[in-house]
């Protein structure tokens, strides 16, 4: 099965579980993993060339998903408007409808590049906190969807999302050593992020959904 993970310092938690779920062998047998930025993990899933995947939640009314995102309720810190010209992030597909959806114009930035524009103190409007004032609910970034081996899939939603999972103290600064970023920076962004689609997020998907579909791209 080719598992797609978006490679970003919010999926850590997932990829530690996941190595942790299958030994070495029958990991790399089993689960031979595509990491790219949200925008080409779409397009490989739509293609079939990723079989399971945390999708754009934009992207992810179109096929069957599980009860596992990528969540945020106030701040996440690492999707930004900026002052200037409106402009996409050519690695998003929900943020970019985000902005349209909130009225809000400037130029998206996402993922690890814009926490780091974030700790090195650059402006910006987070994205998820203004939904947050606006609709008083959390954020649904992307949602954990497949195309095959559903049992399997929802399986390892349920587990994963059944309780916290630490992160063991090498591998968080190997990761922030890779991202140029401090470890204690990455545990506090890590702090605002959750995985466990409850009935607010359920919510909060169908008017973002809604919302988004009155949005010309």
């Amino acid at each position: 099965m080719n598992f797609g993970s978006i490679s970003y310092l919010n999926l850590l938690p997932f990829q530690v579980y996941m190595k942790r779920r299958f030994p070495s062998t029958q990991y790399q047998q089993m689960l031979r993993w595509r990491r790219a930025v949200p925008s080409t993990i779409n397009r490989e899933f739509q293609k079939g060339r990723v079989h399971a995947a945390f999708i754009s939640s934009i992207e992810s009314r179109h096929y069957h998903c599980t009860d596992l995102g990528i969540v945020a309720d106030g701040p996440v810190f690492s999707v930004f408007i900026l002052p200037g010209a409106a402009a996409d992030d050519r690695e998003s597909a929900t943020s970019n409808r985000l902005a349209k959806v909130l009225g809000i114009e400037g130029r998206v930035l996402i993922g690890d590049k814009a926490l780091r524009h974030y700790l090195g103190g650059g402006e910006g409007i987070d994205l998820s906190e203004a939904w947050k004032e606006q609709t008083g609910l959390p954020f649904v970034f992307a949602r954990l969807c497949y195309r095959r081996e559903g049992k399997a899939i929802r399986n390892i939603a349920r587990e994963f999302g059944a309780r916290e999972w630490k992160i063991p103290h090498y591998l968080l600064h190997k990761a922030a050593r890779e991202k140029g970023i401090a470890p204690g920076e990455l545990r506090r962004y890590l702090s605002h992020i959750g995985y466990r689609m409850g009935w607010r997020e359920k919510k909060a998907l169908r008017l973002f959904l809604k919302k988004a579909k009155r949005i010309q791209h």
